[in-house]
C-alpha cells in the first residue's frame, strides 16, 4: 500500500550530493515557510550523503528550530548512518528508525 503524501515529510532517495542539494534546500525552505510543528526527512532510500547534503540538512534543522518546530531524520541505512556518526551529527539530529516513529515522537 503506497504511503499517503504527508506535507511535513520529505522523502529523499539515491545520493544526496552537490548536484541535488540545492533542490533539497529549496524543498525544505518551501516546507518550513508553512512552519509545520514537525519536519521529517525520510532517508530510507538514500545511499550516500556528502558534505553539501549534510549542510542542507543542518540548515533545514536550524530553520525549523528557529520557529520552535521539531526536525527529525528517519530511516537511515547503515552506510548513511555511519556518515552521520563520523561527522558526529548523530548527536545533533533527532534520528528515528522510521517516519512513523518520528511522527509519533512529536
Amino acid at each position: 500500500m503506497p504511503r499517503k503524501e504527508q506535507p511535513n515529510v520529505l522523502p529523499l532517495e539515491g545520493e544526496i550530493d552537490l548536484h541535488v542539494s540545492p533542490g533539497i534546500a529549496e524543498s525544505l525552505r518551501a516546507m518550513t515557510e508553512k512552519k509545520p510543528k514537525q519536519v521529517v526527512v525520510d532517508l530510507s532510500r538514500v545511499i550516500y550523503v556528502d558534505s553539501s547534503g549534510l549542510a542542507v540538512l543542518i540548515e533545514g534543522m536550524q530553520n525549523v528550530e528557529e520557529y520552535g518546530g521539531k526536525f527529525a531524520l528517519a530511516g537511515l541505512q547503515e552506510t548513511v548512518r555511519s556518515i552521520f556518526e563520523l561527522a558526529r551529527l548523530d548527536q545533533v539530529f533527532q534520528i528515528f528508525p522510521t517516519v512513523d516513529a518520528a511522527l509519533a515522537a512529536a
